[in-house]
């Protein structure tokens, strides 16, 4: 049996994204337990599986729809948009609620960060990510494909969920500086929100020709930063 050229590649990919969104959540829980709440964890959720932290919804089905859509319509996959289940936080148990709530959204991108830090040490010290000109030779392929995905999927999600649009996390960390009446009319509208995101950045720029902010936000953000990690440096080996 052949599989697809781009099977492994599009494997690789959903491994690194699931670890990425994994730990993303576990770090809200365990910083919401260290502040007081065991919410998380009396309910199942402070757990690094997977599994506990699928949503039907925003982990199975959205993602599945735009993989099968693009590899029907262009036979590739350019985007993948989806969500977990929210780890549940209650915000009276801490004492301060909305610096509580501020600190617990925080450790979900500042856990993306650290995972690219730790992925960029890991990639040098091994040989994995380029020190010089040319990948090693003895690199596996699909390990240093699964390391340059997780630098990707961590780095994208950190900075997009940094986006100060309900329910993202930047929202939270955004209503912390804002008077409190004022903060409770912009948190409400997290209903709205998922569908505001997957409108504004995937939808409309398949349909609005030259409105991409999802690619802006790639191009002048996340690019930028991948090359950071990933590129050798000028002082580097030649």
């Amino acid at each position: 049996m052949i599989l697809p050229d781009w099977l492994p590649e599009l494997a690789v990919a959903v491994a690194a994204a699931v670890l990425a969104i994994t730990l993303h959540e576990a770090a809200h829980g365990y910083a919401a337990l260290a502040l007081g709440d065991d919410t998380a964890r009396r309910r199942g959720r402070l757990s690094l599986n997977p599994i506990r932290h699928v949503d039907a919804v925003g982990t199975i089905l959205v993602p599945g729809l735009l993989v099968l859509g693009q590899l029907l319509a262009r036979g590739e996959v350019g985007f993948v948009f989806g969500w977990a289940k929210p780890v549940p936080v209650d915000v009276l148990r801490f004492r301060s609620p909305r610096a509580g709530m501020a600190l617990v959204a925080a450790a979900g991108p500042g856990m993306n960060f650290a995972l690219v830090l730790l992925a960029f040490l890991l990639g040098r010290a091994t040989g994995l990510l380029p020190v010089g000109p040319a990948v090693p030779a003895w690199a596996p392929e699909l390990l240093l494909a699964f390391l340059i995905s997780f630098v990707v999927a961590n780095l994208v999600l950190g900075l997009f969920n940094l986006i100060p649009i309900p329910p993202l996390d930047g929202s939270r960390i955004v209503a912390w500086a804002m008077p409190l009446g004022m903060a409770i009319r912009y948190l409400s509208l997290e209903r709205a929100g998922l569908l505001l995101v997957l409108v504004v950045f995937f939808l409309l720029p398949q349909a609005v020709r030259g409105f991409d902010p999802l690619g802006w936000f790639l191009r002048n953000l996340a690019s930028p930063l991948l090359r950071l990690v990933l590129l050798p440096s000028p002082s580097g080996p030649p």
